[in-house]
């Protein structure tokens, strides 16, 4: 998988923007949901929670990316 992502010309850097971006995502979709939703606290809870968990799996795959760059 990371070497056809490599292939197409994805970047180790646009993906570690995209988990700096998701980072961003999860707070604003929490606090927008928070404010804007009457589903209440435990709702807002699970969607920051929710796309917070993106932001590991980008880096894993910057990191895996990383390593075809160096080739």
């Amino acid at each position: 998988m990371l070497k056809r992502l490599h292939e197409s010309g994805l970047k180790a850097e646009h993906m570690y923007m995209a988990g700096f971006a998701s980072i961003g995502l999860s707070f604003t979709s929490w606090f927008l949901s928070r404010h804007l939703e009457r589903a209440g606290v435990a709702r807002a809870d699970r969607w920051g929670i929710f796309i917070g968990e993106w932001a590991p799996t980008f880096f894993a795959i910057g990191n895996g990316l990383q390593g075809y760059e160096k080739k």
